[in-house]
């Protein structure tokens, strides 16, 4: 069928044959478009599936390095049961055991207020001591030894009387020492 257009004649078929690529070229192009969104979500899904596929291959070695580091962790804090108090009077002997054993004077300790942290409670103790040199590194050297563990946040040292070549220079320390106990 023709028609006659300002005098000239056109073919319907025309016209609908352009339609028809124009359509063809957009569906081609929306369907490379949903094509290649398809190969890299497919390539991210692989990288996902590949990362997960090792962890599930290594599931006895995950776990049981999960359970040593509870265990380890258990063997460093104060259970959730025992009182704060309880747990810092007991931080505190033990801290004096120590440094009298390593030959210093202790002139007062105290267990301090409990910090709050998002997973622990966090219970000072300040430790006020006499004594030599040797004798503070010797219970320096004994004090993270203990367990459940008793963490040194602050250390200082001055000293007592005039310097003396000859003779070991007496020190006054101050501890600021720490342990954990697990919240409920």
């Amino acid at each position: 069928m023709k028609i006659t257009f300002w005098g000239q004649s056109i073919s319907l078929r025309t016209p609908a044959l352009l339609v028809f690529i124009a359509l063809s070229a957009l569906g081609f192009y929306q369907l490379r478009v949903k094509h290649q969104w398809t190969v890299e979500r497919l390539q991210e899904i692989n990288q996902r599936y590949a990362r997960l596929a090792g962890l599930e291959a290594s599931r006895v070695e995950l776990y049981s390095a999960e359970s040593a580091a509870l265990s380890s962790l258990a063997a460093g804090i104060y259970p959730v049961g025992q009182d704060i108090s309880q747990a810092g009077n007991d931080a505190q002997r033990r801290v004096r055991d120590v440094v009298t054993a390593a030959k210093l004077q202790v002139m007062s300790s105290q267990v301090l207020a409990p910090k709050n942290d998002p997973v622990f409670d966090r219970i000072p103790i300040s430790v006020r001591l006499e004594g030599d040199l040797v004798a503070l590194q010797g219970a320096l050297l004994e004090i993270p030894k203990l367990s459940p563990h008793v963490l040194i946040d602050g250390l200082s040292v001055q000293t007592i009387g005039a310097v003396k070549g000859d003779v070991a220079q007496r020190l006054a320390i101050q501890l600021s020492l720490s342990v954990l106990r697990a919240r409920s």
